[in-house]
């Protein structure tokens, strides 16, 4: 024999009310937590538009070519020292630079591979002074390189760009923003005489573009 469950209007109703009663909870719940993840995402934009950071300020104030020699026509031997002054123009926002790589170029063609500066902190309007060394063994350039530097040889000028890429990370307060990439091209022209040798120098103090 079946058993038949019969349950009375009043047993429903109770079960109706308990399942209202949870889902008014649970939208309290969602409405609360959407309140205050509004809040904090108002307030982290309010501070930012208030202090607004400017982006860091770089100028190259040493260069010096010690190698630039063709091993074939097509792979280049090089070896230049730069120093780098890095400037945070901001006095209330202190930046990281998590990753910061650098290589030289010429013609739009990489001369050096990239070398990497150690990760470093930046306060209010501190400046600091970056050194590094750029070093290319049998460096693969275009077939036109030796033809680009022999026109240059006769011009007395060497126009090389060094360039950079990161990320960096914003500090306000206790507060520390995600991280944001920048780029920043730095160019110089070296004088160039008759003969196509190294060492070459700049000391010019060329002021770099920066975007992040």
């Amino acid at each position: 024999m079946s058993q038949i469950d019969v349950k009375s209007p009043k047993h429903c109703a109770d079960k109706h009310t308990v399942l209202a009663g949870s889902r008014r909870f649970n939208k309290k719940l969602y409405l609360y937590f959407s309140t205050i993840f509004l809040l904090l995402l108002s307030l982290i934009l309010l501070v930012w538009l208030i202090l607004h950071p400017t982006k860091p300020h770089f100028s190259l104030t040493q260069a010096d070519v010690n190698q630039l020699n063709l091993a074939s026509p097509s792979l280049l031997n090089s070896s230049i020292q730069l120093t780098l002054q890095s400037t945070n123009p901001n006095k209330k926002v202190g930046i990281y630079y998590d990753e910061f790589q650098l290589y030289a170029s010429y013609k739009r063609q990489k001369i050096t591979p990239e070398t990497s500066i150690s990760p470093f902190y930046q306060g209010h309007e501190e400046t600091t002074f970056l050194s590094a060394s750029l070093a290319g063994n049998q460096q693969p350039v275009s077939p036109s390189f030796a033809y680009e530097i022999q026109r240059d040889t006769g011009t007395g000028k060497l126009l090389l760009n060094f360039k950079g890429n990161g990320r960096l990370r914003w500090k306000v307060g206790s507060w520390v923003s995600g991280r944001y990439r920048f780029m920043v091209d730095c160019v110089t022209v070296m004088p160039f005489g008759a003969i196509p040798s190294p060492p070459l120098s700049s000391r010019q103090g060329t002021v770099c573009s920066t975007t992040v």
